[in-house]
């Protein structure tokens, strides 16, 4: 057999060689003296290898990881040393704590100047030590291509996650010779231990409430039919976490949406009902468990996940499972017996029925302006199955993992681990442009101010993301808590000191901008931006005091679930 031919490039040429092998047609970046050397080549290789010039560093961090949860495959983002480099740092943390697969590159000064406090000098290795899944100094150009490679497989393998690499300008600059490869396989992963699959299975046998809840781990393997097959087989319901959002289409009768602190009533009742609870790539967080104490005292628990350091981290459970997911998983699902529960039907449906009371109850409260609920529905109404919904943080984000309905997976892109305000707009452009379908961004006022300078990456690009800024003038989710724990004492949290017309911003920056006051102006306006073959913005006004609900106080369990309005303001 011939050798693949061999040829001599310089280190900036190796990288975008090795990127383009690996599949890689999409990175986010932005230039700087360190990687100046890496953005001669990327001009050069610009017809096999699009770059994406964002408007700040954090920008580019957040499109790849927004690229990456809608793809499926690794993001890339690239930055310049000292402040480019650190500058990444907020996404790069925001991608480990939701498991996201991403390879963000970095320049530096040269071998020689290391540590000697050049100009932008900073050991970007050292700061993000604690929040990548590995990372790489690469001293030598012969080592580059191959370091490419398996910050390729490590960030893809097993539990995704983020891998930095830091290529010091002198090993951009030298010349090696550069051999084509194939793109990487993940590290395969321990298959579970049989004895363990057979008690899972005499688990689910026994089981008259089994309730499945599943995470981001199941998302990670777009588990969608086994899901969906398991549960009719035992017989069982499905939630979810805010990680584990858009597996499962929310039409599918067996599935219940998010549990947790400001979960759906009758997902977060059957996980507290259930006499079994089967974890499927899920922390058990706090977000999810509240008061771990008091948490599933009914239920026995199984948790199968790929990551050993998981199991038991959160909740003490009964049997943990470690190995491939959804290998796992089919064993377990052809090990069990088909099963009726018609008692635990009954009580799931009862629990469907007052969360739809307490939706009526919302619905009928009066307001100054547009429900929530009301603006979703719209939403729902407009958009397609193949429409991805990005959020920023907060009770936006909240409302959207209540109200919104997906019928496809990876359509979900938002901040669950690290809670990243300014998250939304970099990884709704990520999300657009490598899923190619039209994506809607869901923001508030708070978080938007935080990276709205993207919009100009928006404009630049043309990319067809339909942002909806939902204005209540406040920071909602923090005056939330003031209003309901902290005596009302509204500390920061009023916005309204701020003068910004959001509408002419949007037009300032090369985008359609409207402001919808009603339903009726918000269905025209939101129809005509999802026909648009472009970015639009969308400003509605949210009553300032409007609550997301349901939601477990501090401290508390389901047991303390404030349901509605007056329950919150009679505590």
């Amino acid at each position: 057999m011939a050798s693949k031919k061999k040829t001599i490039y310089s280190g900036s040429r190796i990288l975008c060689e090795t990127l383009i092998e690996q599949g890689v047609t999409d990175v986010f970046g932005y230039p700087g003296g360190q990687v100046i050397n890496i953005y001669d080549e990327l001009y050069k290789v610009s017809d096999r290898l699009n770059h994406v010039l964002c408007a700040h560093e954090q920008g580019a961090s957040h499109a790849a990881d927004g690229y990456a949860r809608a793809t499926g495959k690794v993001g890339v983002c690239i930055a310049t040393s000292g402040p480019g480099a650190t500058n990444l740092v907020t996404g790069i943390a925001t991608a480990m704590l939701d498991s996201v697969p991403m390879v963000a590159i970095t320049g530096n000064v040269p071998n020689s100047l290391i540590g000697k406090d050049a100009f932008q000098e900073v050991n970007i290795v050292g700061v993000t030590l604690p929040i990548t899944k590995h990372n790489f100094f690469v001293s030598d150009v012969s080592e580059l291509a191959d370091t490419i490679r398996e910050a390729f497989r490590i960030a893809k393998s097993g539990r995704p996650g983020p891998v930095l690499v830091d290529i010091p300008k002198d090993v951009q600059v030298a010349t090696y010779e550069y051999e084509p490869q194939p793109v990487v396989d993940y590290y395969p992963e321990e298959e579970a231990d049989e004895a363990d699959i057979q008690k899972a299975i005499e688990l689910i046998n026994k089981a008259k409430k089994p309730y499945i809840y599943i995470g981001g781990g199941a998302a990670a393997y777009g588990m969608t039919k086994e899901l969906m097959a398991f549960a009719e087989k035992i017989d069982g319901y499905i939630g979810c976490t805010f990680m584990g959002l858009s597996v499962l289409p929310d039409s599918y009768e067996r599935y219940l949406g998010m549990q947790g602190m400001h979960g759906h009533y009758a997902s977060s009742m059957a996980n507290k009902d259930a006499d079994l609870i089967i974890g499927i790539g899920v922390r058990f967080s706090d977000r999810a468990t509240g008061n771990v104490s008091k948490y599933a005292k009914k239920a026995k628990i199984i948790q199968i996940d790929t990551d050993l350091s998981e199991i038991d981290k959160n909740v003490k459970v009964d049997l943990g499972i470690i190995g491939n997911i959804p290998t796992s998983f089919k064993k377990i699902m052809d090990g069990v017996n088909e099963a009726k529960h018609p008692d635990w039907a009954k009580m799931i449906e009862a629990h469907k029925a007052k969360e739809e009371e307490i939706k009526q109850i919302d619905l009928a409260l009066p307001r100054e302006h547009m429900s929530p609920r009301v603006i979703f529905d719209i939403i729902n109404d407009v958009k397609d199955k193949s429409t991805v919904i990005a959020t920023d943080v907060g009770q936006h984000q909240m409302w959207a993992a209540q109200y919104t309905r997906f019928e496809a997976k990876r359509r979900f892109a938002s901040s669950g681990g690290l809670g990243t305000m300014g998250y939304g707009l970099g990884a709704a452009i990520g999300a657009a442009i490598g899923s190619g379908d039209k994506t809607v961004l869901i923001t508030g006022d708070g978080s938007f101010g935080m990276n709205l300078n993207e919009m100009a990456t928006l404009a630049a690009y043309n990319v067809p993301v339909v942002v909806i800024l939902l204005n209540n003038s406040v920071l909602g989710m923090v005056r939330q808590w003031q209003t309901l724990f902290f005596g009302q004492r509204y500390s920061n949290t009023e916005l309204n000191i701020r003068k910004t017309d959001f509408v002419a911003l949007a037009k300032a920056f090369g985008v359609n901008g409207t402001f919808a006051k009603d339903e009726k102006e918000f269905r025209k306006a939101f129809t005509k931006a999802m026909k648009f073959n472009g970015p639009s913005f969308i400003e509605v006004p949210v009553d300032k005091d409007e609550l997301v609900l349901p939601m477990l106080p501090p401290g508390g369990s389901v047991d303390d679930m404030i349901a509605t309005k007056e329950e919150a303001y009679n505590r």
